[in-house]
């Protein structure tokens, strides 16, 4: 099964700070950093995929959640001293190898050979053209952060041969014509901006906090809470042995589950429970919010695959080619409806695992000494609710177990 190990060092990233050598205006985390990497590469497949090309989106998720479990493992590494050992063939390798003698442990428990895959995929130069998307992915993230990290750093030394690197990175993949439109629109007005817009306001998510009102250890963003879902349904999903749809869909339905929060903030469930009909009328304005100010930032053919991910993102659904909308199942998805063809959404999956998200969030502030009776209480409930229980045929409890 999915390890304790191999959870803790997915959510380690929570931890891990970003241009902590810099002043910043907020707190950047790898976490939130990886998030908006995976929507960026999302962009850029799309967009790629809409101009003919063939993309193998098992490739940008695996190989996405592959290199972001390197990056964790090598975070007290400094970029620049990293992208010059990569650079290197020999070092590369040596690096690679001490790497993987972590990373196989915590992976070799899953099916498929992914351990393996994990250990040939940073070696090899299979995959290349989705390998290109994440990296573009990457220096566009990168990019997103140093804008605002720029006007507070003006006065520190080499800061201009900095952005002068990661301006030369970007311009590096502006053959990619999904990362050119990107990087032409982002400079255009506001009302203009599209798929740039888009990936703006995703990325303004790293500064909504999560359980905004408790002071926790550490701190998570509603951004990096998306990537610690998407990662963990895709886990569940893969280890059920689920179709490479069932897959893709646990993943980036976990990944944009709580878009709409970036127009109405994270409320908390008590809150949310507190008044009759509350909500059901913060569902219906989350929607309009989505219909009026997400969906015009992208195109028309994108719009039915992003309301499956955010419309009853907790339902279990099938969503047939041909079909319009999914179609609301009342059961767990089983041996009949696991199909690429009928393209299984598991909104169950999606929903236990954020609620393990949410679970791992307070235990793990309780253990480092920061105790409130909110998260006494939110450990509770949510383990009251799901220990012991299956969901899809996995037994999901097993996971709250490991951090009761």
């Amino acid at each position: 099964m999915i390890t304790r190990s191999l959870i803790e060092l997915i959510f380690s990233a929570a931890s891990i700070e970003r241009w902590n050598d810099h002043p910043r205006p907020v707190q950047f985390t790898e976490m939130a950093k990886q998030a908006h990497k995976f929507v960026i590469a999302y962009v850029i497949g799309r967009y790629e995929e809409d101009r003919g090309a063939e993309v193998d989106w098992n490739a940008i998720i695996e190989g996405g959640v592959f290199e972001y479990l390197h990056r964790v493992v090598v975070t007290d590494i400094k970029p620049p001293v990293f992208h010059r050992l990569m650079a290197n063939e020999t070092q590369r390798k040596d690096l690679n190898r001490w790497v993987m003698d972590r990373l196989y442990p915590l992976l070799s428990p899953l099916p498929g050979g992914v351990a393996d895959r994990c250990r040939t995929y940073f070696d090899e130069d299979d995959h290349r053209v989705e390998k290109r998307y994440l990296q573009a992915a990457h220096y566009l993230a990168t990019k997103w952060e140093f804008e605002f990290i720029y006007g507070w750093s003006r006065p520190i030394f080499h800061i201009e041969r900095t952005k002068e690197e990661i301006e030369r990175q970007v311009k590096e993949h502006m053959d990619i014509e999904g990362v050119r439109q990107l990087i032409m629109s982002d400079s255009l007005p506001e009302s203009d901006r599209g798929l740039a817009g888009f990936i703006s306001l995703v990325g303004q998510l790293r500064f909504q906090k999560r359980w905004a009102q408790t002071p926790r250890i550490p701190q998570t963003s509603v951004l990096g809470h998306l990537l610690f879902v998407a990662v963990l349904s895709w886990l569940v999903v893969l280890e059920t042995g689920g179709c490479f749809r069932r897959r893709y869909n646990a993943f980036y339905g976990g990944l944009f589950h709580d878009l709409p929060e970036v127009l109405t903030r994270d409320i908390i469930s008590p809150v949310k429970r507190s008044v009759e009909g509350l909500d059901q009328l913060i569902k219906e304005l989350e929607m309009e919010a989505i219909a009026t100010d997400v969906l015009p930032l992208l195109p028309e053919s994108w719009h039915p695959e992003m309301l499956a991910f955010v419309k009853d993102e907790f339902e279990n659904r099938i969503w047939p080619k041909g079909q319009t909308t999914p179609t609301i199942l009342d059961r767990d998805i089983g041996e009949d409806q696991d199909r690429d063809e009928l393209n299984p959404i598991d909104g169950r999956i999606i929903e236990s695992c954020d609620k393990l998200a949410a679970f791992i969030e307070a235990s793990e502030s309780v253990r480092l000494g920061i105790k409130s009776n909110e998260l006494f209480e939110g450990k509770r409930s949510i383990y009251m609710r799901y220990a012991h229980k299956c969901v899809n045929g996995y037994p999901v409890g097993v996971l709250f177990d490991y951090f009761r």
